[in-house]
């Protein structure tokens, strides 16, 4: 590729990109000259501030034409737009909780390599969003993965960290290795790694020997996958993960990751396995004959999640398999396949992001006070602090998925959709409603703790003082809840308004 060929690139639909990347390396560079015993508090505020700018960046691209560079490796489309704009979102208030965390080991644990491996996974999942091809998704996929061990694992003197960080590399390998493996039958079936062109040339497949090949990978791309979702039975690292590792990690697996994960999943899918109208022979039949497996998996994990996390007792671990929960009501609409799959995939997402980030920050307040996780650390946080517990009574409110939440919208909007696609599917929309059924018991336990029980931790004679960063964060979480529960669809006619219904999809 010569001088002239790169140059007549449009680089500018990678700004936001290229800002992340130079903002890690300032830090990188930033922290192995700083002296050893000087605090990398400081850091986060540059990362926060290149993030702010990158999302400035991506909204200026708002109004810009599908565009793909690099020979169709690189798209700037209404899809990865939109995810962007979750991922940068997440990733500031992310931050925001990294920077008032104190960890019970002492200051000497706020390491500055924190900042610029987020900001590498961050870098990651925004290539994972836009790419068009197999390899810069694998690349983006192992980016994200690779920070993402590393910070589990980052407080070196804590146990439960250091189980967790291995845990998520063992499992984060064969997963890894499995998807992989898929990925190649795919590339030699098929002579190429470009979506488009791999589309077209299974679009037009009859041989039934090589339908077969390609439902393989198909499985092993979903298993793959399913362990980077936590859906079940490839969830074994999640309450171990979310547990052991540092409370920002946590919110930023739990949110940002778990976006990343299903943005792969519907690039791949949707790009190679998609009925297309019109279309009557071939390959790309396979998910819509076959999406009783993606039923199934919905289903199983909606049941599991929510049935285990019915006997935790660590609150990291109850949101863990809240998660895993998520997972498989995420799941329902692209079994399900409507022409509202994408808005009821980005509006639950939406939700997800500041009702889970929020019960993050309380969480990470909480935990830092009493020097525990243990639910029963919660009693009696009305006493000391009403405005921690209204706020984590909101974010359990919009969990569970009562009306007047952003949670309640984005379950009704993928129980609707269900039954608009397909009234067969009462089974899977049977499942959701006695999922979130059983969520009650569980996430309400957590408000009886606060609102009716008695302070043990708590009843300090100090004034509660909340971090000005970690309320900024809380504020954000409860109008996001509130404003996208009660006025839904402002959320949705942006969407429409900026990004369409995501009809220039991998056109």
């Amino acid at each position: 590729m010569d001088l002239e060929t790169l140059l007549s690139f449009n680089w500018g639909v990678m700004m936001p990109e290229f800002i992340i990347l130079g903002v890690a390396t300032l830090l990188s560079l930033i922290d192995i000259f700083m002296p050893k015993q000087s605090s990398r508090r400081p850091l986060a505020w540059i990362a926060l501030v290149g993030i702010l700018v990158a999302l400035i960046s991506l909204i200026g691209l708002f109004d810009t034409e599908v565009t793909s560079i690099l020979y169709d490796t690189y798209r700037l489309d209404s899809f990865s737009k939109a995810f962007k704009l979750l991922f940068l979102v997440g990733a500031v208030l992310v931050i925001l909780l990294a920077e008032s965390f104190k960890p019970a080991e002492g200051m000497k644990e706020n390491r500055g390599e924190f900042y610029y491996l987020f900001l590498a996974a961050l870098l990651g999942a925004m290539m994972m969003a836009s790419s068009g091809d197999l390899i810069t998704l694998f690349v983006g996929l192992e980016l994200l993965s690779i920070s993402s061990y590393i910070l589990a694992g980052i407080r070196k003197n804590h146990l439960p960290s250091n189980e967790a960080a291995m845990k998520y590399v063992i499992n984060g390998g064969i997963s890894t290795a499995i998807t992989l493996f898929g990925m190649s039958y795919l590339y030699g079936l098929t002579g190429s790694t470009n979506l488009r062109e791999m589309g077209g040339v299974m679009s037009q497949t009859i041989d039934g020997q090589f339908l077969y090949l390609y439902g393989l990978a198909f499985f092993m791309i979903v298993v793959g996958l399913s362990f980077k979702l936590a859906t079940v039975p490839f969830h074994m690292w999640a309450p171990d993960v979310y547990q052991g590792a540092p409370t920002p990690v946590t919110a930023f697996l739990s949110v940002v990751s778990k976006t990343a994960g299903f943005v792969i999943l519907l690039r791949i899918l949707l790009s190679l396995f998609l009925v297309t109208p019109g279309d009557e022979i071939g390959a790309l039949h396979f998910l819509e004959k076959n999406k009783i497996f993606i039923s199934c998996l919905a289903a199983i994990t909606i049941i599991v999640g929510n049935v285990i996390a019915l006997r935790q007792k660590n609150v990291k671990r109850l949101l863990a398999y809240s998660s895993i929960a998520h997972a498989g009501y995420l799941l329902v609409p692209i079994a399900t396949l409507g022409y509202f799959t994408f808005d009821a995939i980005w509006f639950y997402l939406v939700a997800y992001l500041f009702m889970n980030l929020g019960a993050f920050a309380v969480v990470q307040y909480v935990s830092d006070k009493t020097g525990s996780e243990e639910i029963s650390d919660f009693a009696g946080l009305y006493q000391r602090a009403p405005v921690l517990a209204v706020a984590m009574g909101i974010f359990i409110l919009s969990l569970a998925g009562i009306p007047g939440t952003a949670g309640f919208i984005g379950k009704l909007n993928i129980f609707m959709g269900t039954f608009a696609v397909d009234p067969g599917h009462y089974v899977l929309a049977a499942i959701m409603i006695a999922g979130t059924v059983i969520s009650y018991f569980y996430y309400f336990g957590i408000m009886t703790q606060m609102f009716f029980r008695p302070s043990y931790y708590l009843a300090m004679t100090e004034k509660i003082k909340v971090p000005v960063t970690l309320m900024v964060v809380l504020i954000v979480c409860v109008v996001g809840t509130i404003s996208f529960g009660v006025a839904p669809g402002a959320a949705l006619d942006f969407l429409h308004q900026y990004f369409g219904n995501f009809e220039d999809f991998m056109q």
